[in-house]
């Protein structure tokens, strides 16, 4: 599962009311009873939970899915209903849920919390629909805390969330993040294999359990500014991630991950000096890969040339290696377009000319190769027998 901003879909209010929704959580107050001046002498606790369900179902048809919101009048009405109701009744389990499902459904976090623990308090054998439903609402306050970076908040309503339910991949996968990022790494590292055996075909979270069993040689510092860079990447922020890449790298130099991440993310971007910087940093550590010495080798020509130029130029000589060499030739004329001055995009310009007969077009190319670059001696070589006509 791919951690991103993520308010549940509370599937599980489907179950119990009959349909689902949440957002998040706005500056709210909390409906409170009705006034026993406007209910009729004989209305009782079981009228005002049947009238918070009526307000529901009115709520759900009135305004769209999934944006379920405790300021909404009729959602609004429902809970004060329901709160009526508990006001009168208040060790009625029933009464209990339905308010605390109606919290919950409008995304209403901190209130819903409180109302399931007063739930489960009146039903300690609750089942597990009204766990779980409870997890979901220590989740999306764990994760509010993480984005407001309060981590040790936010560690404590994971843990609770997989109390209430083992079995939410969410919760443990921040769980597991939460205790990366705090330098924790062997409770991280349980944690990643915990989510792992739930959510086996996730490549992020097996990528970052192998992440928490390297962090030690990092530090807490690095990896937290790693694992932040890479929800960044991940939710589209790109330039902010490149920046906590790099902000990883500067506190480990030897994150080869964080180093790698800059160098990928920089070339996206077109920063041509930040993945020179990255590469350049990467391959003088142990063992670089063969990526590693090319997107330097890009790098270092795209500082020269322009990356438009030197991408449109790799581009062309693939496709001369495929033995498409038409759309070679278009390709590295292209990029002599791109940048007058690229010696190497004009010499491969008159060698696919020449091989293709045109001896005048590759004469004219091959001039500008030399022109450019005098040590070139196969370009000059060529161009006189492209003067010759053979």
């Amino acid at each position: 599962m791919t951690p991103t901003r993520p308010t549940l879909i509370l599937t599980l209010t489907a179950a119990l009311l009959g349909h689902a929704s949440a957002q998040t959580e706005p500056a709210q107050t909390a409906p409170t009873p009705a006034p026993t001046s406007l209910l009729t002498q004989t209305q009782s606790a079981a009228q005002a939970a049947a009238e918070a369900r009526d307000l529901i179902l009115k709520a759900r048809s009135a305004y769209p899915a999934g944006s379920a919101n405790i300021d909404q009048t009729l959602w609004k009405q429902a809970a004060a209903a329901a709160e009526t109701a508990v006001s009168a009744a208040p060790g009625n389990p029933d009464y209990l849920k339905l308010r605390a499902q109606i919290y919950t459904e409008v995304g209403f976090w901190k209130q819903a919390e409180s109302a399931w623990a007063a739930y489960f308090r009146a039903a300690p054998a609750a089942g597990t629909p009204e766990s779980q439903m409870a997890a979901t609402v220590q989740y999306n306050l764990g994760y509010s805390a993480y984005t407001r970076n309060m981590p040790d908040q936010a560690a404590t309503f994971f843990a609770a969330c997989l109390q209430l339910d083992p079995n939410s991949v969410p919760c443990a996968t921040w769980a597991a993040r939460t205790a990366l990022e705090a330098g924790n790494y062997t409770q991280a590292q349980t944690l990643y294999a915990r989510a792992v055996t739930l959510n086996p075909a996730d490549k992020t979270l097996t990528y970052f359990q192998g992440l928490a069993q390297s962090a030690g040689r990092y530090g807490p510092a690095a990896t937290r500014a790693f694992s932040r860079a890479y929800g960044d990447r991940e939710a589209g922020r790109k330039t902010q991630a490149l920046a906590g890449f790099q902000e990883a790298a500067r506190s480990a130099p030897n994150f080869t991950e964080a180093q790698r991440e800059a160098g990928r993310l920089a070339l996206e971007l077109g920063n041509t000096q930040a993945a020179l910087d990255a590469y350049t940093a990467l391959n003088a550590l142990p063992s670089p890969t063969a990526a590693d010495k090319f997107n330097l080798a890009l790098a270092t020509e795209a500082q020269q040339y322009g990356l438009n130029a030197v991408q449109t130029y790799r581009a062309a000589y693939q496709k001369y290696t495929a033995g498409d060499k038409t759309a070679a030739e278009a390709g590295f004329l292209a990029a002599t377009q791109q940048n007058p001055r690229y010696a190497k995009a004009w010499a491969w310009l008159g060698r696919t000319r020449y091989e293709a007969k045109n001896y005048a077009g590759a004469a004219e190319a091959y001039t500008q190769a030399v022109t450019l670059d005098p040590t070139d001696k196969s370009s000059a070589y060529y161009l006189k027998l492209a003067q010759q006509g053979k």
